[in-house]
């Protein structure tokens, strides 16, 4: 056993010193370089005296290395080098797929460098027989990396695309091509300019990877990375791409483009620009087309329309921008509607706004403010006039409110109003069917000492500087005035009465602040004519026709009552 042992030991050592002494013969990193092998020649000749390593060849030069040959008119072979120079008509071929042409060639066989110059052309067939042709006046092919490389200028040709750049490399193998410095893509369809880009001659898709502009009819893309299929024209841009269409600019953290149907998806950070409308929608999810000009945009939706010179911003689920004509533009908004503009704010659910008529339409529990006027109705609608509000028409169940003071709201409701402005400001209210007041009227000094309630068939009150100014009431109008002590909380609002200076937008970043929709008043009393609960109370204090006094009123509130008949009443009921 001892003696196995030790030949053991003795078989291993030696097995280690020989393939020690392999590796010092063949270093693993080093390779193994074959010869150049001259197959013709017309006419060979050696003169020491000249260059005692090179040969002199003439006429119909064929050199082969490996799978490759060299052709040329003449050149210089360094055998012991392992180098040739060639010279005129120069060629080399790899295999039938690969032809690179040129007016001189130096071949480093232990590298596997072929350096090409002057009227370079490279040729590469493709698998579908089509041909893939490099132009360059300076060409290093290595044929070991199968890279060919130009560094001062080039063009790509194949049978969809033209490509020129400073400096380029091309793969046969790969069908890979990769160009930088002044990059031009040239497409039937568009052209592409780019700092660096990646081109497969197989795919014909172009991978953008740095600075890069698409240009064509349909309108022009800005990208600094993702990848253009240039024979289907479909596209993924990342990093805060940016497609122009006519007046439209759509951008977002990511962007899918189908060049063929006009059809533009953006993810993320998404906008989408109407520059002709002065209009901005945004949100996570954006949709486009070309064809139909058609927008919409989805989760955290939001539009900024600036047409009227003052923006209004506005908040929905869902938003869509649809083209009318060749003048007008159609905003429409779903689901959780806020906006917020400086004169106006509101909510909704639904809201379409035209900009041809510059109307706007709340519908579904809108509720509009405008200074300390709240307005609501079954549907409210908005007439502007350049940059500012013309009139407002609430059509059926409309409900203005006004704080006086804190706990007591000067009201009005009627089934038609109509509010007209001024500036900023509500100048002149109508209202035509069933119209119902409560005001409270103000002393001199400006107390408040009672509630003043009106009732007929049409109201028009008018303000100055936010205060009543005149109140008219017809036909047949009654009326009542209830002192402040003798208020109960019923009498206080008007059947339908309802308060949400809680949901009203702050400014434009409110819009976004989540609410729940808020719940319709009863209308069923208003739909029955069934009058306020202040008509329905006795012994209180009432004045219904003129020279009928129940109570002892001052002058001040004497004034303020209205009159059987055709009524105007001065005053100051609806204060700031």
């Amino acid at each position: 056993m001892k003696y196995f042992r030790t030949f053991i030991l003795i078989a291993l050592l030696s097995g280690i010193c020989f393939s020690m002494a392999r590796a010092q013969e063949h270093p693993p990193d080093t390779v193994q370089k074959s010869k150049i092998r001259l197959e013709h020649t017309d006419k060979q000749s050696f003169n020491k005296n000249i260059n005692d390593q090179r040969q002199v060849l003439n006429g119909n030069v064929v050199f082969r290395h490996g799978g490759s040959y060299m052709y040329c008119d003449s050149a210089y072979y360094y055998e012991q080098d392992l180098s040739l120079e060639a010279f005129g008509r120069v060629r080399l071929e790899q295999g039938d797929t690969l032809f690179v042409y040129g007016d001189y060639l130096f071949y480093d066989s232990n590298i596997e460098l072929a350096q090409m110059r002057h009227n370079v052309r490279m040729v590469n067939i493709q698998q579908d027989t089509s041909e893939v042709t490099l132009y360059t006046d300076s060409l290093d092919y290595n044929r070991r990396t199968d890279i060919g490389y130009y560094f001062e200028g080039g063009r790509i040709i194949d049978a969809e695309n033209e490509l020129v750049s400073v400096y380029g490399q091309y793969s046969p193998g790969t069908k890979i091509a990769v160009f930088n410095d002044s990059v031009r893509l040239t497409n039937p369809n568009f052209i592409l300019y780019s700092d660096t880009l990646e081109y497969s001659t197989e795919t014909k898709i172009a991978t953008i990877l740095g600075p890069s502009v698409i240009e064509s009819d349909s309108g022009i893309i800005h990208s600094s990375r993702g990848w253009y299929n240039t024979q289907e024209n479909t596209s993924l841009l990342l990093d805060r791409s940016e497609v122009l269409s006519g007046n439209r600019f759509l951008t977002g953290d990511s962007l899918e483009y189908d060049r063929a149907t006009g059809i533009g998806k953006a993810f993320g950070d998404m906008s989408i620009r109407d520059t002709a409308q002065r209009m901005i929608l945004t949100g996570h999810y954006g949709y486009y087309e070309e064809m139909t000009d058609y927008a919409f945009a989805t989760d955290s939706a939001s539009a900024i329309e600036y047409s009227q010179g003052d923006s209004l911003f506005l908040h929905a689920d869902t938003l869509e921008l649809i083209t009318a004509d060749s003048t007008s533009r159609i905003l429409r908004a779903f689901m959780g509607v806020r906006f917020y503009r400086y004169d106006i704010q509101g909510i909704c659910d639904s809201m379409r706004f035209n900009t041809k008529d510059s109307v706007l339409y709340m519908y579904g529990n809108p509720v509009l403010w405008n200074e300390g006027q709240q307005l609501f109705g079954d549907t409210i609608i908005i007439y502007m006039a350049d940059s500012t509000i013309d009139h407002v028409h609430v059509p059926t169940s409309a409900f203005v409110i006004q704080e006086a003071t804190p706990g007591y709201y000067n009201q009005l409701s009627g089934n038609d109003l109509k509010a007209y402005f001024k500036g900023k400001e509500i100048e002149h209210i109508d209202i035509d069917g069933n119209a119902e007041s409560i005001f409270y009227p103000l002393e001199k000094d400006s107390s408040m000492v009672g509630l003043n309630y009106t009732q007929s068939s049409y109201l028009s009150i008018w303000f100055e500087e936010g205060k009543l100014g005149k109140l008219k009431i017809w036909p047949s109008p009654t009326g009542k005035m209830i002192p402040i002590p003798d208020l109960t909380p019923e009498q206080k609002t008007l059947k339908t009465f309802a308060w949400y200076e809680d949901l009203r937008p702050t400014d434009k970043y409110d819009i976004f602040r989540f609410y729940k929709p808020r719940k319709k008043p009863d209308m069923s009393n208003v739909e029955n004519n069934e009058s306020s609960d202040i008509e329905e109370q006795e012994g209180l204090p009432v004045k219904e026709k003129a020279g009928e006094e129940d109570v002892n009123l001052s002058e001040e509130q004497e004034r303020q009552l209205p009159e059987s008949g055709e009524n105007e009443i001065e005053g100051e009921a609806f204060s700031d």
